[in-house]
């Protein structure tokens, strides 16, 4: 993380690795970034959007999740 990123959230995954979810600013652009630490250094496993692409992948995720839901129901 650079000074100035702020911490969103983290998603364990195992005793030495998690996902942290950082939102910053580059050249006047906010981003999210969502990468993979390991001992708490990043990773090359991750993404960065900037804040009009998160949009986009919201909306994704949550079509994938009413059609988990639809899915389970039948």
């Amino acid at each position: 993380m650079n000074e100035g990123d702020i911490l969103l959230g983290r998603i364990p995954r195992d005793a030495s690795k998690e996902w942290k979810i950082v939102k910053g600013k580059y050249w006047n652009t906010e981003y999210i970034d969502v990468r993979l630490y390991e001992n708490n250094k990043p990773t090359k496993k991750g993404a960065r959007l900037n804040l009009e692409e998160i949009i986009y992948l919201k909306q994704i995720l949550e079509k994938v999740t009413i059609e988990e839901k639809l899915g389970e129901e039948e």
